[in-house]
């Protein structure tokens, strides 16, 4: 692995204890202004600092985040389709020197196995690595889930291994029971993906059972962004990836912090008329 691509994998991977929490807020690209995202700016802005790496377009990464954050950016370069169509139909769309002229840490695509177009999105996966080999960006690989495909040890080790076979230096996926045969069949950096919106009591469990399985981190957007304390939830999540709580500790690092972050977006009025 040349410096330049180890040294854009450090930049998402902590050298300091070899693990990452990434702020997944890509969810427009097909899915529109998703709660929570209707305005990134305002969404992301008070979480920056607690992110490791920032996972996101280019077009929301232009409109939605200013020029002198220090945050390393993956860069969502796969997309074409929307919920309203086969999502597995995607193909590449930003190229890598768009992606250098961002100064993106890496690029990210989805691989659907077990979609009607796992084909092309493979080959997309490959040409990308391709790319990302020759300028020294490393690629992240999304496991997409097929419509018939379960969320399963079998089917996400299957498809976490093709994309390191194909090339990935870092894959995401889903947890799932029996995670850790994943995570040994996959011979590159696993992150766990967020999933969809949990209690966050939940959401802190499944990252504690991510973290003790084998991935080195979390991608999460909605259990962060879309929970009613989201910066303390941020923080919650850090504390077990990075410093090793249990759930239980991290739970109450939550609540100890929720109650200030929520009492701040009170409209001063109301703070007044309720005292």
């Amino acid at each position: 692995m040349d410096w330049g691509l180890k040294n854009r994998i450090s930049n998402i991977i902590k050298p300091n204890t070899g693990r990452t929490v990434m702020l997944a807020v890509d969810h427009g690209y097909f899915q529109g202004p998703t709660t929570g995202l209707r305005e990134p700016r305002k969404t992301i802005q008070p979480l920056l600092p607690y992110a490791d790496a920032l996972m996101l377009t280019r077009g929301i990464l232009r409109t939605s985040i200013d020029a002198d954050a220090d945050i390393p950016v993956v860069l969502r370069v796969s997309g074409g389709t929307s919920i309203l169509k086969e999502l597995s139909n995607e193909g590449v769309t930003t190229s890598m020197e768009e992606a250098i002229r961002l100064n993106a840490s890496a690029v990210a695509l989805s691989i659907f196995v077990g979609g009607e177009y796992e084909r092309r999105t493979l080959l997309n996966l490959s040409k990308l690595v391709d790319a990302g080999e020759r300028y020294g960006i490393p690629v992240l690989a999304v496991t997409a889930v097929g419509k018939d495909m379960a969320r399963d040890a079998r089917y996400l080790g299957l498809a976490c291994r093709i994309a390191a076979e194909l090339g990935a230096h870092i894959v995401k996926t889903y947890f799932c029971e029996g995670f850790e045969k994943v995570a040994e069949g996959c011979p590159v950096p696993l992150v766990m993906a967020g999933g969809k919106k949990i209690p966050e009591k939940e959401a802190l469990q499944l990252t504690y059972n991510a973290i003790h399985s084998g991935a080195v981190g979390v991608d999460m957007g909605r259990n962060i962004f879309q929970s009613e304390a989201p910066v303390s939830m941020i923080k919650a999540v850090r504390s077990i990836v990075h410093e090793n709580t249990t759930v239980n500790e991290a739970y109450e690092l939550f609540n100890s912090l929720k109650n200030e972050e929520v009492q701040q977006k009170v409209p001063a009025s109301k703070q007044a008329a309720s005292v």
